[in-house]
């Protein structure tokens, strides 16, 4: 961590916000730069909170963030004044994983960005309220923070819907069972891919993408280069 950031944050933590702006201007302005530079790369990449990205993911959708921890990631409304709720499932794929694999320092090779993303404790119940409410998705991929695409499509899109189904009947063959979820319910590209209302929200060009092929599965990776055709 720059040393700088360091200082900062213990003194944002620990002093008064008077010493913290005091120390903040005794600073040049490339040196606040770099700290602003590394704070949002570590918030980024952070791989134990998505807060960021999902809020990336949702805002350049077109929606409101919703920085609650309960109900949808976002939301906006529609010409009339309905509102349309968004679900986000932001990944983020760290090259020096795959560095440390290669060199053997990890036992297990990260997984590549494949869009897709998964719902956890879920159940009968929660399924339907997310039918009811058609709800769209928001798949989004970033390598080493960087954005690299952003996909949307309803939530009640045949394919996607029985790939949840799938799922749920194999944990809960004759509905919910009280206290019980089931931890994860997963889903990819494959499942949505001929949605008929799946539509790129943003996407690297096709220069841009190429440098992270090897980090993408190849059907996504199509897909993102040809613009979605």
């Amino acid at each position: 961590m720059n040393k700088n950031l360091e200082e900062i944050i213990k003194i944002y933590s620990a002093q008064s916000h008077l010493e913290f702006n005091k120390t903040l201007l005794s600073y040049s302005k490339d040196t606040l730069i770099s700290i602003f530079s590394d704070l949002l790369t570590m918030y980024i990449n952070d791989k134990n909170s998505s807060t960021i990205r999902e809020f990336i993911t949702v805002s350049m959708a077109g929606y409101k963030h919703n920085i609650k921890k309960i109900g949808f990631n976002g939301f906006k409304q529609d010409s009339i004044g309905n509102a349309i709720n968004c679900e986000a499932k932001p990944k983020n794929f760290s090259t020096q994983d795959f560095i440390d694999y290669k060199n053997r320092l990890k036992k297990t090779k990260p997984a590549n960005l494949n869009g897709g993303g998964n719902f956890t404790d879920y159940r009968w119940d929660r399924y339907e309220r997310d039918k009811k409410s058609s709800v769209n998705m928001l798949v989004s991929g970033f390598i080493d923070g960087q954005l690299v695409y952003i996909l949307e499509f309803p939530f009640n899109e045949k394919s996607f819907m029985e790939r949840i189904e799938q799922q749920l009947k194999k944990k809960f063959p004759n509905g919910d069972i009280k206290g019980e979820w089931l931890r994860s319910v997963d889903f990819n590209f494959s499942h949505y891919k001929d949605a008929e209302n799946l539509k790129i929200i943003f996407a690297l060009s096709s220069g841009k993408l190429k440098p992270f092929e090897n980090y993408i599965r190849r059907d996504l990776y199509e897909y993102l280069a040809k613009g979605g055709l």
